[in-house]
Order: C-alpha cells, then structure tokens, then sequence
C-alpha cells in the first residue's frame, strides 16, 4: 500500500491529473473527518464506502432506503476515486460525502478513534485490508454487497490464502449470484447470502423519475428507426459513423463518455459537421437533422426511454458502460467486446435481449436484426430486469 501510494504521490508530482486529485483529496479526508466528528453530539455513524460512480450506484438504494426509514441517523460516504467524489460531493441523502483516506493501519486506526462508527458496508471489490482489520479489531460489523466473485480473483489462488482470510473479516457478504456464494463456501466462506444486485432497482428507480426531454421528443417524433448510443468512446462513434451513412431512415441521439471541447472537435469532424448540439438546438433545427449530439451530462438515462435500439459505449476499450439503464425501458441492447466481467450484459446476452460485435460487419448485422426483432428482444430486456429486482429490500432488512 505504501509504495502504490507513494507512485501516486510521483504522478501527482508529475502533473497527472487524476492522481494529483486523488492525493489532495485524500489527504485532507480526516481533517475533514475530525471537524465533522465535533458536531455529531456522540451519534453513532453508518459508513458506506464505494470506489467509483458505479459502486456508488450500488450503494445508492441501500442509503435512500435507510434515510426514509431511519432519517435521524448519521451516514458517512467515502470514495476512493476522484470521478466519483467530484459527481457526489453534494450528494444530499448523506451527512458527509470524502475521500478515503490512503488505507494505511495508521490512517484507519486514527478513522476508528475520530468517529464512532456503528457499522461499515463495503461495495462490491472494496477490500482495504488496514481498514477491515481495524473494524474487525474494533468489533464493528462489516457488510459486503452487490459482491461478485470469480474463479482467477486472488484470494481463490494458491499464493491468495492471506487475501482470503479478509472475507473473515466481514460479518456478512452479499453476492450478485448463485455462482459467487458456491465459489466462496468453497473456500470455507459461509457467512453469505445470494441476494442479487441493487443496480437492477436504482435503474428501475431511474426509471420512474425519468425527465421529459422536450428536444429530444421532438428529434425522433416521426422516426422509422431510433438508436441512442450512451457513453461512446472514439471507436463506437466511428462504427456509429459508418452506420449512419449506409442506412436511411435511421435517427441517432449520441451521448458520448467525455464532452470536453477536443473530443467534441473530432466528433465533428467524424460526421462532418451533420448534426445538432443539444444544448444548441431547436424544435425546427431538430427536425430536419439525423444526428443528435448531447453536449450535457445528466440526461442519458432519460434518454434511452426515446429510442428503439441502445449501443452501450465502452466496449471496445477497458469495459462496457451500464446496460441496465436501456434494459430498464424493454431495450434490445447491442454493445463491443469488453463484457464478460459484467454479470448483467451475460444475463442480457442470455435471455436473448442484447448482442455483443466485435468489428463493423457485427455491428452493422447487430443493429438491423435488433430493429427487425425489437418487440421481442425488447420484451426479453424488460423480462430479465424484471426478474432480478428486490437486492435492496433482502440486504436492507439483514443489515438494519
């Protein structure tokens, strides 16, 4: 742990951007921590812990279900990654939202001395041994949720038994599935329950609260064929590109990953020119293009409820974005080939709701059969969501 930190510290130095977030941030976390400490008047406090935006999303249903149960009690949010921090700094379900800080035995000995937690819940690949052996000693109970876990994972290898002596540490561990708990009572992990993914009932949460979109209502009013196409990357847009200039009576609403002003440039040049910016357009402007380009964050899970088809981004790179949130409104889903860590897009390919490609010529056949059969992979989408809801309600009445 220290020497990782300490290249974080060299990077920072260094200029990168990222890093240098992530060390300030966490550098200043139990400062602020100490101060928050003062004002609690010796109330207990519920720690969640979540890496990233995704994991956070996983945690997201479990706090919003305390604080309408349970509103008078005190609930700590910490990240470790600077993407997640920055969107939920403000988050307003919780009473502090920080950084971790760098889980060394010092810093986690000094947390537990700051703040009078009464249980700690851990989502999905968060295993800070300083941190779990302090709770541990401290006799705090630790949950794990939305866990998954495979095979090749460390603590399953032959050099992996100190790895594994940390899921001793937790006093219950929730599992996405039936694979993940057989796996861990395998290895003697028997404190375990299969109680699916809360990701399924915060998209089906989203759902409900889903915006009107004014332009985008009018940008496919009339529309033969619709693909929204979220969180792209470079080469889902030049696949969407080609697509877009062999087909006719196709609209595309593109929400690409980043909008920042270089990323934008080439998406323009990628379609030369042959589309509207959302925060730019009109009623009139919107009709009369093919191509809509959303320049704004927040809006994509809205979004998807306006198309026929969704491309999911990021496939062809370190991962695929969500699906669920296109599954979530009986969407055929079509993505790259960076999937098979994600639970859900095997469930999705499975119950026959989405393709993977991995080229042009996948992509293109992939598109025109999900838009021959999109009654049917559609229903099949909105089926397996359907069939996977109630992790939140399971792991909320085993915790509080």
């Amino acid at each position: 742990m220290n020497i990782y930190f300490w290249i974080l510290r060299i990077a920072a130095f260094f200029g990168h951007r990222k890093a240098r977030k992530l060390v300030h941030g966490q550098a200043r976390a139990l400062g602020e921590l100490q101060e928050w400490a003062k004002t609690l008047g010796g109330s207990g406090v519920l720690w969640f812990h979540a890496a990233s935006v995704g994991e956070f999303e996983q945690a997201r249903p479990i706090i919003e279900r305390l604080q309408s149960e349970l509103p008078f009690r005190k609930v700590l949010l910490t990240f470790f990654s600077p993407s997640g921090y920055e969107l939920r700094k403000n988050y307003p379900m919780v009473d502090k939202v920080t950084y971790l800080p760098f889980a060394t035995h010092r810093n986690a000995k000094k947390l537990l001395e700051t703040l009078p937690i009464e249980a700690a819940v851990m989502v999905k690949y968060e295993f800070w041994p300083a941190y779990l052996k302090a709770l541990k000693k401290n006799n705090i109970p630790t949950y794990l949720i939305s866990a998954i876990f495979r095979s090749g994972q460390l603590f399953f290898l032959p050099w992996g038994k100190q790895y594994l002596k940390l899921l001793h540490t937790f006093q219950h561990i929730f599992v996405q599935d039936r694979a993940s708990a057989e796996l861990l009572q395998k290895h003697g992990i028997s404190h375990v329950t299969v109680a699916g993914d809360t990701r399924f009932d915060r998209v089906m949460a989203v759902r409900k609260q889903a915006k009107d979109l004014p332009i985008v209502e009018g940008f496919v009013a009339g529309a033969e064929r619709v693909i929204v196409a979220g969180s792209t990357w470079p080469k889902d847009e030049e696949l969407l590109a080609r697509y877009m200039a062999e087909r006719e009576g196709v609209k595309l609403v593109l929400v690409p990953h980043e909008i920042d002003a270089a990323h934008l440039h080439d998406i323009f040049q990628l379609f030369e020119g042959r589309y509207v910016r959302y925060t730019e357009a009109t009623p009139q402007s919107v009709d009369k293009c093919r191509v809509l380009l959303v320049d704004t964050i927040g809006v994509l899970s809205s979004i998807y409820r306006y198309g026929d088809v969704a491309y999911i981004g990021g496939g062809f790179g370190v991962s695929i974005h969500n699906t669920l949130e296109a599954a979530v409104y009986g969407m055929p889903v079509v993505f790259g080939p960076t999937w098979k860590k994600f639970r859900e897009a095997r469930g999705l390919i499975e119950a026959g709701a989405a393709i993977s490609v991995k080229d042009y010529r996948e992509f293109a056949a992939a598109l025109d059969r999900t838009f021959e059969q999109q009654t049917a992979m559609g229903q099949a989408a909105a089926d397996y969501v359907n069939s996977e809801l109630g992790a939140t309600e399971r792991i909320y009445q085993e915790i509080f």
